[in-house]
This record gives C-alpha cells, structure tokens and sequence, in this order.
C-alpha cells in the first residue's frame, strides 16, 4: 500500500460526521426490521441482515454497535437499545463453554458498558456496576477454562476442539485481562486458583510463535510477518503439528482477516501490558521479554499487511487466493471488488486499521517516533478509505454500513450478486461493528476525550 503521511485525524471529521449518520440509520434499521428469534445477525444478503448458523459470536457487535453509537454521539435512543438487549439476550454468551470468542461478545457489550459507567458517560450506579463486572468475570473464567496445556504453556482453544489454536482467539485475551484486573480468578480443582493472567500471556505468547512467521526458515512458505489461521496441536502430548486454515485458501497462505485479528490483538495488548507493574510478571519470564515477543509480532504483521496489500489499504480475503494470479500485479493497483477473480475483505481492513493506530502509538510513546509514524499513517491512509465509496455503505435499504466483506469464501457462504462472479456488495456484523469501533477510536482523538482502548474503565491491577 501506499501510506499517505500527509494526512491527520482532524481531516477525517467530515467524513466520520457522515459515517456515524449513516452508522445510526443502519442500527436503527437492524432494531426495526431483523427478527431476533431467527438468531444473531451475521452477514447480509441483497442488502438485508441475515444469520448463518456455526457459532454465535457476532451478537454482541449488534447490540455493542449501538453502544459504540451512544458513545460517538450522545444518542440515548442507542444507549438504550444496546443496554436493554445486554440485559434481554447477551446472558447465554457469559456463560456459552462452547466458543473462543468471550472476548468479541461480551467485551463489546458489558465491558463498553462498563467503561460508559465509570467514564462518566452514564449515571453511575452501584449495582449496574456490579452487572456489568460480574458478566465480565464469568466470562473471563469460563474462557480461560477452554484450555490446552502444551509443553512451554498453554491456548484457549478453538471451537475445532482442544488440537487447534486459532489466531483470532488473540482478542479474546481481553476478557481474561480485564476479568483479571476486577480481582477474578479460574477456581480449578481443588480450589486451586488459575491465573487469568497467566493464561491470557501464555495464549498471547502461543500465538506469536506459531501462528505468526518471522521469515527464519520454519517452513518453505516462512515469509516474515504472514499468519496461519489455525496451529493445530497433538492433544495427547500437547506438541505442535501443522499450519491449517478455516477461512483461507490454506495453511500456507495468509486468510487476511486472521492477519488483521493478530495484528490489532497484539498491538492492544501490548498497550494493557505497559500499564501492568513489573511484579506481575515476575513468575512468567519478565515484563521486559513478553513485550519483547509480543511487539515482533505486531511488528512483523503490520509490516506484512502494508507489503501486501493493494494501493489504497484494502486487502483481498487471502493473499494467496490462486485467482490473483489473473489480476496483474494486484499489490500496485487500487483494490477492485468487483473484479471477476477473488473478492476484497473490507473487514480485515476495519480490524487492521486500528491494529496499525495502536502501534504506531504505542511505538512513538517509546521514543520511536519514525516508525511510530509510519504505522499510524498507514492506518489513517486505511480508515479513510473504509469512509468513503464503494466501502462506506449510504443507502437506506442496505442494513450494513460496510461494503465488501467475506465471511467463509472457501464454503461459498458469501452472496454472489447476480451479473457477478464473486462475492461483492455484502456486509458483516463484524465488518461493519468494527468500522464503528475505529472510527470511535479517531472520533475521540479529534475531539480531545480519553485515549479509547479496552481496559479504560479498570482503575487498578492486583497484586
């Protein structure tokens, strides 16, 4: 890509104005028209949200989107909304022992909660509080207890069973941290009690050095930065096996979402974890080391992201998807999603956008400010992008807010419009949750309020 360093956040204001415009006319059309009982909104078909039935994990981006709306513009007709379909639906997510995605439903929706409370955004109430972190809690026990032991540590494992290490789980650390942070713990047999903590380093560190390449000569396809959807691990003796992949063309190519998941996964926890005191880490290898690993991994993504992705920020679903082949030199030309060979993932440049701002700052606030510069950059480069056509979604009959997300290209779950070739024109609740969440994100930033990451509303860590 080619990152403009010319651009700022403040430039982004009118188009962010029109975004969150558009943002809640699409929320309040999803509230209006989709019906709750066929299960949570997905991806959209011919412009309308519809469900698609694997796991549940794309409900709390519904209702957090409202949320999310609340915050960005002071509309209480959505903090309405996402508060009362928290309280009416998002319960069985606290407690779902079947999934690795805690992290995307209930963080979306009692942990932005919880941050409005104690922010300040919304009155503050005792036994609200204590809602939303008791939600927070269970959920970041119930987690953690998803666990594969392997020899140097451990994962939370995927919904594939106790073999398989997916590389968006990344962002599920966020329900083990905060749950930590509120005093919480993984009670264990014998009332033994699991750290939080712990688990959530030892499955950051699983995934940056098996999910991650570092061009150091592991296989014959080890191209410094690329990820593996899935790691997939002998259960009996907890040793590494093979890279696989879900949602990309295979193992041995890079699904950019997955990419996307890893590099904003790592750069937000890097942020938690230099606000966390040294004696914490103590007992795992020192503070000094984990960050270490975890910031070549962010290092290595982001910097395979902008190498391999088209002019303009916006990636194809797989960077080794065999029809871009046909697409002449694709790295140096604007993304076409309307192309006859293999659709764009909007979505992966949603959750990447924010992955690049996050290290480009956390990089300047250690003093290296050119490459600080460089990542922060290339994420305003994406997000203005993402705000304007053919990605910005304006017209009222379509649902969805982003244009040009994939969901499983491989199981050809996508909408091809007729005329068309490839999936093109859909949206994803995922896509389009987490637009809204950077451009939060930069809303913020614009207009001087706090510094908007996870964990803004935990005011201590334990000892």
């Amino acid at each position: 890509m080619i990152i403009d360093y010319t651009i700022q956040p403040k430039d982004l204001s009118t188009k962010l104005d029109r975004f969150w415009n558009f943002s809640g006319e699409k929320i309040s059309a999803i509230e209006r028209e989709y019906d709750a009982d066929a299960g949570a909104p997905v991806f959209t078909v011919k412009g309308k949200y519809t469900s698609r039935g694997w796991t549940e994990w794309t409900q709390g981006f519904q209702f957090g989107s409202a949320i999310l709306q609340f915050d960005a513009t002071g509309d209480e007709s959505f903090l309405d909304a996402g508060r009362r379909n928290t309280v009416v639906r998002m319960a069985p997510h606290i407690s779902h022992v079947g999934v690795h995605d805690h992290g995307f439903n209930n963080i979306s929706t009692y942990g932005n909660l919880h941050m409005l409370m104690m922010e300040g955004k919304i009155p503050y109430n005792e036994w609200e509080k204590n809602f939303y972190e008791l939600a927070i809690k269970a959920s970041g026990a119930i987690q953690a207890n998803r666990w594969s032991n392997i020899p140097e540590g451990g994962f939370i494992y995927s919904f594939n069973g106790p073999h398989s290490l997916f590389v968006d789980t990344i962002r599920s650390c966020r329900i083990l941290m905060m749950a930590h942070s509120l005093g919480h713990y993984l009670p264990g047999e014998n009332d033994s009690h699991i750290s939080l903590f712990q688990r959530a380093i030892d499955h950051l560190l699983a995934t940056a050095k098996y999910s991650v390449y570092y061009g150091e000569g592991r296989d014959s396809y080890d191209e410094r930065g690329r990820t593996a959807h899935e790691a997939v691990f002998n259960p009996n003796d907890g040793n590494y096996r093979c890279p696989n992949s879900q949602q990309g063309y295979s193992g041995f190519t890079t699904w950019t979402r997955g990419l996307a998941w890893a590099m904003l996964g790592f750069a937000e926890e890097l942020e938690f974890l230099s606000t966390v005191a040294d004696r914490e880490f103590e007992a795992l290898g020192g503070k000094e080391q984990i960050i270490s690993k975890l910031l070549k991994a962010a290092r290595a993504t982001c910097d395979f992201y902008i190498s391999n992705t088209p002019v303009d920020g916006i990636p194809y679903w797989d960077t080794g998807a065999p029809g871009l082949v046909h697409l002449k030199d694709w790295r140096n030309h604007p993304a076409d999603p309307y192309n006859e060979f293999e659709p764009v993932d909007s979505s992966a440049a949603a959750i990447g956008v924010q992955g690049l701002l996050r290290l480009g700052r956390f990089l300047d606030e250690k003093g290296e400010t050119v490459e600080g510069k460089r990542y922060r950059q290339a994420g305003l480069t994406v997000a203005s992008r993402l705000l304007e056509l053919p990605y910005l979604s304006e017209k009222p009959e379509h649902q969805g807010i982003l244009l040009h997300s994939v969901y499983h290209r491989p199981n050809g779950w996508d909408h091809i419009p007729a005329g068309y070739k490839i999936p093109c024109g859909e949206s994803s609740m995922w896509g389009d949750f987490h637009l809204r969440e950077a451009a939060l994100f930069l809303s913020r930033i614009i207009s001087g309020e706090k510094y908007y990451t996870y964990f803004n509303s935990i005011k201590w860590h334990p000892k």
